[in-house]
C-alpha cells in the first residue's frame, strides 16, 4: 500500500485544493425546440426535449 514518505507542505496542499477553481464553466448550447440555453447532452429543463423527443 502506498504511504507518503514525507509530509506535504502547506503551500503544496493549498495549491492542490485550489485547482477546482481553475476549471472553466461548461459550454452551453441552444435548445432546438425552445431556444433556451442548456447543458449539452442533457434534457432541456425548460421544454423537456432531448434528441427531438419529449422525455419529460
Amino acid at each position: 500500500m502506498g504511504v507518503p514518505k514525507r509530509r506535504q507542505s502547506h503551500s503544496r496542499k493549498n495549491m492542490r485544493r485550489a485547482v477546482w477553481r481553475k476549471i472553466d464553466t461548461p459550454g452551453l448550447v441552444e435548445c432546438p425546440q425552445c431556444h433556451e440555453l442548456k447543458m449539452p447532452h442533457r434534457v432541456c429543463l425548460n421544454c423537456g426535449h432531448y434528441k427531438g423527443k419529449n422525455v419529460m
